[in-house]
């Protein structure tokens, strides 16, 4: 009888820190499942994704993703943001268990309450999607172009110079990647608000402020109950804020706000004379 070749384990503390060698692998990542994460997933032609569930939050937008693949014929699950850090991969594959999983990964044998060591085995079995992949995924919005700019960007990793002074507004989760302080944001910008991904075990879901707080950052999430996940323009405009930090809390901005109040206090404060943000 042929031998099956399986799949290769990759795991990565965000699916947007994967290149090629996820190509024909079993991805277990940090990322959120929404849709923009399984975009990424799929561009980069995995064979199998595993998520975290994000606390699944607003429209269920913490595991959209996973009906997305499914329509594409890839395999894709998340586990539970109550069982391991969202933001660490090692986490995950180490004590993840499985909240959901799609049509394609069930077949596999992937099912909630599995271990998420168990469902990437189980998931080794799938064979990489013949076909192109999707087309491009609009994720950067410039919500107001002046002084000082808004922008909304489906992903944190999309953030670049272009946003260094601005106040961006995402629709990532709030957490460190690996818990390392150097991936709270990749440009010097004036605020940034995130989704707070359920909270969840740790509170791994928030990590992200305090290390914005050492930049002079103001920084604060959103409730996943409140916006959705992967999407910065519900962020923008249906968030309630959950958490902020030492440096948001300073210019008078506090849970219960939402986030166009957030946005609307730093743009007021940055603006007065002899104060900065």
């Amino acid at each position: 009888m042929p031998v099956i070749q399986l799949a290769p384990v990759v795991i990565a503390d965000s699916i947007t820190r994967v290149a090629t060698e996820a190509a024909g692998a079993v991805v277990v990542n940090g990322s959120h499942g929404g849709i923009y994460a399984a975009y990424v997933a799929a561009k980069l032609r995995v064979a199998a994704v595993v998520f975290n569930d994000a606390g699944v939050g607003r429209d269920e937008a913490g595991i959209a993703g996973l009906d997305y693949l499914a329509g594409l014929g890839i395999p894709a699950a998340a586990v539970g943001h109550n069982t391991a850090r969202i933001g660490d991969g090692s986490d995950m594959i180490e004590r993840g268990v499985v909240t959901h999983a799609n049509a394609p990964a069930a077949t596999l044998g992937c099912h909630p309450g599995m271990a998420c060591r168990d469902a990437a085995a189980a998931l080794q079995q799938a064979s990489p999607v013949a076909g192109e992949p999707p087309p491009a995924l609009e994720a950067a919005f410039l919500l107001i172009a002046e002084a000082h700019a808004v922008w909304a960007l489906d992903s944190a990793s999309l953030v670049g110079t272009e946003q260094i002074g601005a106040i961006v507004v995402t629709g990532s989760h709030g957490g460190l990647l690996g818990g390392r302080p150097d991936t709270a944001l990749k440009a010097d910008a004036l605020a940034a608000l995130f989704n707070d991904a359920g909270i969840g075990i740790g509170e791994a879901g928030v990590t992200r402020l305090p290390a914005l707080d050492s930049r002079g950052i103001a920084a604060g999430t959103v409730a996943a109950s409140s916006a959705r996940i992967g999407d910065a323009r519900s962020t923008y405009e249906d968030g309630i804020l959950t958490r902020v930090n030492r440096r948001g809390a300073a210019l008078g901005i506090g849970p219960g706000m939402t986030a166009r109040e957030f946005v609307e206090i730093v743009r007021r404060a940055a603006a007065e004379p002899g104060r900065n943000a």
